[in-house]
């Protein structure tokens, strides 16, 4: 698949750039230089040509964070097939600009100047000014107005190779349409292949536990920027690798600090990070095993269990922990009762040790999460169950599970068909759960258990 990457200094355009042929709000934008500072991937259509868009991080070395950054965006440049490089067209020409473009060039891929926000009748007198850059293939965009961007798609057109794909999204509704295909999460879908599908992976934490390091280590390059500023990753960073002839995808969030820390663009990133886990199977919760557990990583971990989503607890920098292990997950399991169903796992992400048993860990979970429960065996367990501890009865009244459905999957979701459902107790609920875990291999992922009446006609104090 062809790789098209926007490249420039900071806030010229390029995540806006990125979101309009995206067609989704996937990079955070903001007035704020250096919103951008790990590349962000995706996959779109140029009518009918498939190709991966890249939106780097600004050029700009005024400090170490933005140093790193700036090496990462031109590493990526190396490797892309396209080039877009964006600048300011509300600014004349700068040399800087021009010795970065001229750089660029120097890697002999097709290259394009992209002068944005040209919004006015005196921005198109200032675009002229940037036919001294000598550039071959120039365009002059206003993205926020939408104008421009069928000229630079047309060009992006010509180079991508031909394609087999028949999708040609031709206009919003189309293409909603189909978003809402492709990320339904919803009830089992029979034509979803889930044993195929690519597993989406959260990496969530608080700030500097690691997140961004085990990125690296699991897909083995450099790919998110790593540093010991505190919120250094912004945007979520997607990354899709390969393992035993399985798909991961990869997001590591934005590290989340206590709400009264959360600050201007980091107000964003939380949102957007919460977002992107609506749409992922199992989040890795790392949490730094050199410093503890603390209130903050409670609170995290309760996003995780919020969204249904398959759990990891990965206690990184062990190598630099005292404590013993055992003790350490004792302390662990009584702070997080709500995912007692998690899996542990310690590793060093910077050493890269047993971080790739993790692959292992995360095929076995998505193997429960996406699971059949076999149905005559689910209900005897169910009838065991309550052979061995009836339900609490309602004012004299038995209240009674007839038999149960597994209704969805991702977390598996079962429907417990019964004559009150509203009469019966969470914890009976949870008594429940339990039992089905013991007798069916769910290590990772949430079971949800939906009470409903026998009979819709009937109420609840029948």
């Amino acid at each position: 698949m062809q790789k098209i990457i926007l490249i420039g200094r900071p806030n010229v355009g390029k995540s806006s750039l990125f979101n309009r042929l995206a067609r989704a709000r996937i990079a955070i934008t903001s007035e704020i230089a250096g919103t951008t500072r790990d590349t962000n991937k995706t996959e779109i259509f140029i009518n009918d040509k498939k190709c991966l868009l890249i939106d780097s991080g600004g050029l700009d070395e005024s400090n170490e964070l933005f140093k790193v950054v700036k090496e990462n965006s031109l590493k990526n440049a190396a490797n892309a097939d396209i080039i877009i490089f964006m600048v300011d067209g509300k600014m004349y020409p700068d040399d800087d600009d021009k010795r970065l473009f001229y750089d660029l060039q120097k890697l002999k891929k097709p290259i394009a100047l992209v002068v944005n926000k040209v919004d006015s009748k005196k921005d198109e007198l200032r675009f002229d000014e940037f036919i001294s850059f000598g550039a071959k293939d120039m365009f002059g965009l206003s993205v926020s107005h939408n104008i421009g961007t069928d000229e630079l798609c047309e060009w992006i057109y010509k180079l991508l190779p031909s394609s087999d794909v028949a999708l040609n999204l031709t206009n919003d509704d189309e293409f909603d349409e189909f978003l809402d295909d492709y990320n339904d999460k919803g009830e089992f879908d029979p034509q979803v292949d889930y044993a195929n599908k690519p597993i989406k992976v959260g990496i969530i934490g608080r700030v500097n536990v690691g997140k961004s390091s085990l990125l690296n280590a699991l897909i083995g390059e450099q790919r998110s920027v790593v540093s010991q500023i505190d919120g250094t990753t912004i945007d979520p960073v997607n990354e899709i690798t390969q393992k035993n002839g399985r798909v991961y995808e990869f997001i590591d969030t934005a590290g989340i600090r206590k709400r009264g820390k959360i600050e201007g663009i980091e107000k964003y990133a939380l949102n957007r990070t919460q977002k992107m886990l609506e749409n992922a199977d199992i989040a890795l919760l790392i949490l730094d095993a050199s410093v503890g557990i603390n209130e903050l990583d409670e609170r995290i971990a309760g996003i995780a269990a919020k969204f249904e989503l398959g759990v990891i607890i990965v206690l990184n920098k062990w190598d630099l922990c005292d404590r013993d292990y055992d003790e350490f997950c004792k302390d662990l399991r009584d702070r997080f009762k709500f995912l007692s169903y998690a899996p542990i796992i310690s590793v060093s992400a910077t050493g890269g040790k047993r971080v790739v048993k993790i692959f292992d860990m995360i095929s076995e979970v998505y193997q429960n999460y996406t699971q059949k429960l076999q149905t005559s065996k689910l209900n005897d367990v169910l009838l065991e169950a309550q052979k061995l501890h009836p339900a609490p009865r309602d004012h004299g009244r038995a209240v009674k599970i007839y038999y149960s459905v597994q209704f969805g999957f991702a977390p598996p979701k079962i429907a417990l068909i019964m004559n009150k459902p509203k009469s019966i107790h969470f914890s009976y609920l949870r008594y429940i759960q339990n039992q089905i875990r013991a007798n069916f291999e769910l290590s990772g992922t949430p079971i949800i258990l939906i009470p409903k009446n026998k009979n819709k006609e009937e109420k609840d104090n029948e």
